[in-house]
């Protein structure tokens, strides 16, 4: 009976998944998302054997000999959603499976009782990270459960009432282990105790040791491991001409998560562009806004706005450019230049465009020599602001590169995955002013030349759904040569 149990659990999980996975926004929320598991294992059920006994003696029968069946396959179907790398909520239906006793009496009988128990739960998860793959959890809710027991008495056993329901709402909790297979699916091992009344009076506890697998949605495939990047130079590109009455440029402006700040590196771009416009006073420039596909289209349109108004605002602002000349129009999702299903498509995807009147030559528009910006990327450990060693000949390079050019100065520029901003903010500023110590202390650059400043969770470069895309944001970016 057991076995053709399991394979019918088994079923009804992969049937119940699949229904589940139509139904369930397949959505992926900035730092949240939702996802699927199903889990299978031992359950273990605590058989009051006292009770039943003196139970017995009540109505007439001592009990010779008591055998029990504590042990059977349980299995379990959920579905969840992750409001940040801590926190999540689950929902789902589980059953523990099948239970029985047999007491042995004298006047010769023998009394057989079999118990059945399942129903639904609703559980806080709370995760604490080991790695960058792994974390251990606990979870604690409530499930609304129904408890079957049948009895058989034979011989001098007489059973009035065979059969008894109840359906209960108790407690449960546990604790297990997760480790991040991919990006989209997690292994899990897990022990939970349901709190159980088993409809005759009785109280008790039923066990689960599972395991499981969980199918994240929204998320991206884990590229293969590339080594580190070396330090690059970043020079803006004169505009290039398309036809004989207007140019454009894609400015290779490319903005973080709903966020129009002007980076360092991208003013220099900018100035290219500055030139363009002081070089001929007469021409306008019309400035073209884009976002990713996260999000809905109406915020995606307004964030497009800001950006394009950003660069405008800009260029009046620093570069003394009449506004007359300048125009903004955001575009929202709606014009795609990479897919927005990677991560590098979508940041490909919140850009800027510029498109520019007419004119005879684009003389005059590379940027000053001295204005090279070098750009150099370092990542940190959760809450760690420790330099790993892979980084060490990288910042050797970008301190003979500092040696090399004396006027130069460096901002060390921190930044971190979601936690509360105080915290965001410590971390981050330690973590630049770590690069800095390192740059001193190894290489006796002077102190005066660095800048360390602390951004928390305000510059994300990707999402924070992933174990990648959290450690992407757990970063210092290095920028030399833009004057302070």
């Amino acid at each position: 009976m057991k076995k053709n149990k399991i394979t019918q659990s088994i079923s009804t999980a992969i049937g119940a998944l699949a229904l589940m996975g139509m139904a369930m926004p397949v959505v992926a929320e900035e730092d949240s998302g939702w996802y699927l598991g199903v889990g299978g294992g031992s359950s273990r059920a605590t058989i009051a054997r006292a009770d039943i006994i003196a139970d017995l003696l009540e109505s007439g029968y001592t009990t010779t000999e008591f055998n029990s069946d504590t042990k059977d396959f349980g299995f379990k179907i959920y579905g969840g959603y992750q409001f940040n790398r801590h926190i999540s909520i689950e929902g789902g239906y589980f059953d523990l499976g099948e239970f029985s006793y047999t007491a042995t009496t004298m006047p010769a009988g023998t009394s057989f009782g079999e118990l059945e128990f399942g129903g639904w739960n609703l559980d806080v998860v709370a995760m604490l990270p080991l790695t960058e793959k792994s974390s251990l959890f606990g979870r604690i809710g409530a499930h609304n459960s129904k408890a079957s027991v049948d009895f058989v008495g034979t011989g001098a056993v007489n059973v009035l009432n065979p059969r008894f329901q109840k359906t209960s709402t108790d407690y449960k909790f546990g604790f297990g282990y997760q480790y991040e297979m991919t990006e989209r699916v997690t292994f899990r091992i897990e022990a939970e105790r349901y709190r159980m009344d088993d409809a005759v009076g009785n109280h008790g506890d039923l066990d689960l040791f599972s395991v499981n697998l969980i199918y994240r949605f929204g998320t991206r495939s884990r590229p293969e491991a590339t080594p580190a990047p070396a330090p690059r130079a970043v020079v803006a590109a004169p505009v290039q001409p398309v036809t004989m009455v207007q140019y454009c440029s894609a400015l290779e402006i490319q903005f973080e998560i709903a966020n129009d700040d002007i980076q360092r590196i991208d003013r220099e771009r900018i100035l290219v562009l500055a030139t363009f416009l002081e070089k001929y006073p007469d021409t306008k420039v019309h400035i073209e806004g884009h976002s990713d596909s996260v999000g809905t289209r109406a915020d995606n349109l307004r964030l497009s706005q800001q950006r394009a108004q950003s660069v405008v605002d800009y260029l009046v602002r620093e570069h003394g450019i009449d506004r007359d000349r300048l125009s903004a129009t955001g575009y929202g999702e709606s014009r795609p230049v990479a897919d927005n299903s990677t991560e590098a498509g979508k940041q490909a995807n919140r850009r800027i465009n510029a498109v520019i009147d007419c004119a005879t030559d684009i003389e005059g528009l590379t940027p000053l020599p001295e204005r090279i910006t070098l750009a150099m990327e370092l990542e940190f450990d959760t809450d760690g602001s420790k330099i790993d060693s892979k980084y060490h000949d990288q910042l050797a390079n970008v301190a003979e590169y500092l040696r090399s050019h004396p006027d130069l100065t460096a901002t060390l520029e921190g930044h971190t995955d979601n936690t509360s901003p105080d915290r965001a903010q410590r971390i981050s500023q330690e973590r630049a002013q770590s690069v800095a110590n390192y740059l001193v202390t190894h290489f006796g650059i002077d102190r005066s030349r660095l800048t360390a400043e602390g951004f928390g969770a305000t510059r994300r470069d990707t999402y924070n759904v992933t174990a990648s895309g959290r450690q992407e944001n757990r970063r210092v970016t290095i920028v030399l040569g833009y004057p302070k």
